[in-house]
């Protein structure tokens, strides 16, 4: 099957013939269900890993944290790439650099050819992450976009629960390599259907590549988000973490002054003059810092207070994910969100995410009944806040930078991320470390801690248990608060556009009469 001559431009909502438009999703949806996976599938093979590539901690390290860093660095500029060049050439680049790294990393025998590997999968998320939700700005039009987007956003959810559960089957069955092969046969099917059915757009006026501003927006992003990962392990106030956290702010600064100083730029930061992109934005940073970190602490909760190994801890979450897929797949979780409006349905969604981890937390640890309604609910919460605060990002701005708007999303997503994981953990090692014995009090982590606890073993697993019930707590509250901040801002910003519409309005009758 071959797609449709015409191309679809960019700027017009236009969708693509309707018996291609869905299946164009599906395959969106199937690689960027690879690239959120490869951020979680690896963890479950840390113990194989130190091992077979006699690999130690600081390796250990970067094998995770390679693909992360890259991705993170280059998402603002694989948007731009994807407007200027084409969003449809930046879906099959990235799916080929994503299937060569993964190829590269499957066959991999030292820790170094590994992390190298992972960078290059990075390279190609990025262009992944950002081309899959650019082109399905294009070929959905207004009716159908916040159900297509809801869709994207449940895969990235299931991404995220599935990946320590597929990560222990295949261990169980296969050399630990194959978590990494088994990309290859996805990305394959993907660059066939994608060149078979995906049409071409791009901003007709992107004009050359912006080389300053590749180069600032990389290097300042890959600073800070090595520094808020690094931070918890190095120390906040360690000179290499304050070193790298004040060269990524410099070079951040100095990328929104070339931005503005650029013919043609790959930000363009008027864009920040608008309040629903500016509340969005920030609604993207505060949902993700309180959203991901909670449900980091939670998987240690599941696998260090309840004693599951990570892929059954993964495969118990599992209703988290499905529970999101349920209510997007039937057009459920968009049909509300149009009734409520964006800002209350993230309201409304981020209340539900944070009442469920409350009752994770703080409800009956015997059995799976309370973690399953937990999940549940939490899962009805992402399903109605993530679509609404990604379509408040990308509708607020134009089609035609679809790519600069998935670009900026994903990178506030990663920022956010990386922020709540740093600050809860925090929070959980510092409330761990008062409630140790003082006999332990230097043990670093949990489980040096038990390892020197001797006959003291079921104090450090309370006093675990308790810290991390605390940061579950507070990250329930910062969900909460989150949502309620990120749902005023754009409630402000709808209401500050209506009065300017109706100012308008009002000015151009006066003059017609």
């Amino acid at each position: 099957m071959s797609a449709d001559p015409a191309t679809v431009h960019a700027g017009r909502d236009a969708p693509a013939p309707v018996r291609h438009r869905w299946l164009i999703l599906a395959v969106l949806c199937l690689a960027q269900l690879v690239v959120v996976l490869d951020n979680t599938v690896l963890t479950v093979a840390v113990p194989v890993l130190t091992v077979e590539l006699d690999a130690g901690t600081a390796d250990v390290q970067w094998m995770i944290n390679a693909y992360a860093l890259v991705l993170s660095g280059l998402l603002l500029s694989a948007g731009s790439a994807a407007d200027r060049y084409g969003r449809r050439r930046m879906l099959l680049l990235g799916l080929a650099l994503f299937g060569l790294g993964s190829t590269a990393a499957g066959l991999a025998r030292t820790a170094e050819q590994l992390i190298a590997a992972r960078a290059g999968m990075g390279v190609g998320g990025a262009l992944l992450a950002t081309a899959t939700l650019a082109v399905a700005m294009q070929v959905f039009d207004a009716a159908e976009r916040s159900r297509a987007i809801g869709v994207w956003a449940a895969t990235s959810a299931l991404g995220f629960a599935a990946g320590p559960p597929i990560g222990g089957f295949v261990l169980a069955h296969l050399p630990w390599g194959a978590i990494f092969l088994l990309n290859v046969p996805v990305v394959l099917v993907c660059l066939l259907a994608a060149r078979a059915l995906v049409p071409e757009s791009r901003d007709p006026a992107g004009g050359p590549l912006d080389l300053g501003g590749v180069a600032l927006s990389t290097g300042g992003l890959t600073a800070v988000v090595w520094a808020i990962i690094s931070g918890p392990e190095r120390g906040w106030a360690s000179a290499p973490v304050l070193g790298a956290g004040a060269a990524g702010v410099l070079l951040l600064a100095a990328f929104v002054g070339w931005e503005r100083r650029v013919a043609h730029p790959m930000l363009d930061m008027r864009f920040f003059r608008d309040r629903r992109f500016v509340g969005a934005v920030c609604g993207v940073v505060l949902i993700t810092f309180g959203a991901t970190g909670a449900l980091f602490l939670l998987t240690q909760h599941l696998q260090f207070v309840r004693g599951y190994p990570a892929w059954e801890a993964g495969l118990r979450m599992a209703p988290f994910a499905l529970s999101i897929v349920v209510l997007t797949a039937g057009g459920t979780a968009a049909a509300v969100i149009r009734r409520l409006g964006r800002p209350a349905a993230i309201a409304v969604g981020m209340a539900l995410l944070a009442g469920g981890l409350a009752l994770v937390t703080h409800g009956p640890a015997d059995g799976y009944g309370t973690l399953l309604a937990g999940l549940v609910v939490m899962g009805a919460g992402c399903a109605l806040a993530n679509p609404a605060i990604v379509e408040a990002v990308m509708s607020a701005i134009p089609t035609d930078k679809a790519g600069a708007g998935a670009g900026v999303d994903g990178t506030m997503t990663e920022v956010g991320s990386s922020l709540g994981v740093a600050a809860l953990g925090a929070v959980l090692n510092a409330r761990f470390g008062a409630l140790l014995p003082a006999a332990l009090a230097g043990a670093g982590s949990f489980p040096a801690a038990l390892a020197a606890a001797g006959p003291d073993r079921e104090v450090v697993t309370a006093a675990f248990a308790e810290a991390l019930r605390t940061g579950q707590t507070v990250g329930a509250v910062a969900v909460l608060v989150g949502g309620l901040v990120a749902a005023a801002l754009l409630h402000r910003a709808d209401r500050r556009s209506a009065r300017d519409r109706s100012a308008l309005a009002h000015r151009a009758d006066r003059q017609s009469t």
